[in-house]
């Protein structure tokens, strides 16, 4: 348990249907059972599935467009968790994503950093673009698509708003390939991981591009959750990659399932359609062992047996 579990008393975790979101206001409430936590998701692409063991209070509200003043103006927040955004990096209206991350992030960063409440928000690895190999928070950013880009334009805003507002601290998380429980939601957008099991399950043989040996960051769940709650004890305003710090190819991923699920299906390899495609990424975690004193715990073999278990006890 955090060292902050004493004076974590009211947390609001926003997008807390999603993925992400729900596995952070679940944790939250387990870490420290004496908070109140409050949830804000318009429920797009959250489900309240993800929540049926939460105790604490769910606003259904799109927050771009949410009067937080009115609605929580006399709450007093320990820590605001931003995960709410249209995450569809296939999403074409580049008005309406832009908007909605967009302003969603400012209207929850007018509501807290006057009353200095610390907001840890997600960012992503996408704002790396399609450049190859390990990344550092300190790259410039390369969006390669408006989901990237508006999450640049939130760690512009974020690095605005702490400078002008002393005392206040905005803490982003550069989240990479993050797979687990609480993601089935997702369908098609869900990580390869859980689509790779499905397939798998299915009596399928896994398919994948030619020849399996592309390479991701694949981040466990509970690392990304316990990373985003310790950057809410960050001393000061900053970016951090949310990985596991190492590279690993999707014949990985089936050598692991195959054991896990005691199965010999060999990859379905198909040609990759998209020139765009990336070969490799990988987060450089030391910013975030040094600053935040974080050390991601799941490797790959045991990230996967851990969501195995999970999905075989449904």
């Amino acid at each position: 348990m955090s060292k902050a579990s004493g004076k974590f008393r009211n947390l609001l975790v926003t997008g807390g249907a999603g993925f992400i979101g729900s596995n952070l206001a679940l944790t939250l409430q387990e870490h420290f059972p004496n908070a109140w936590v409050v949830v804000v998701d318009d429920f797009r692409s959250g489900s309240f599935e993800n929540l049926r063991d939460f105790r604490g209070d769910v606003i259904a509200a799109d927050l771009s467009r949410l009067d937080l003043e009115r609605k929580l103006g006399k709450e007093r927040f320990d820590a605001i968790f931003h995960l709410a955004s249209i995450t569809d990096t296939t999403q074409h209206d580049q008005r309406l994503q832009t908007h909605d991350n967009v302003e969603g992030f400012r209207n929850l960063l007018e509501f807290a950093a006057p009353r200095r409440f610390p907001i840890v928000y997600a960012s992503s690895a996408a704002t790396y673009g399609q450049s190859a190999g390990i990344n550092r928070e300190d790259q410039s950013p390369r969006p390669a698509n408006v989901y990237a880009f508006s999450k640049m334009i939130l760690d512009n805003l974020a690095r605005r708003w702490a400078k002008a507002k002393p005392g206040f601290r905005a803490i982003g998380l550069k989240y990479f390939n993050v797979y687990g429980p609480r993601e089935k939601h997702k369908a098609a957008a869900a990580s390869m991981i859980y689509q790779l099991y499905l397939q798998m399950k299915a009596g399928k043989r896994p398919r994948v591009f030619k020849f399996g040996e592309q390479r991701r960051d694949f981040v466990y769940v509970k690392d990304v959750v316990n990373q985003t709650i310790a950057a809410a004890e960050a001393p000061k305003s900053g970016i951090y990659n949310a990985g596991s710090g190492f590279a690993r190819s999707f014949n990985d991923i089936i050598a692991i399932l195959n054991r896990e699920l005691r199965t010999k299906y060999s990859p379905d390899y198909f040609d990759n359609p998209y020139s765009f495609y990336q070969e490799h990424t990988e987060a450089d975690m030391s910013r975030a062992k040094r600053e935040l004193k974080f050390v991601p715990h799941f490797t790959l073999e045991l990230g996967i047996a851990d969501y195995v278990r999970e999905l075989e006890s449904k």
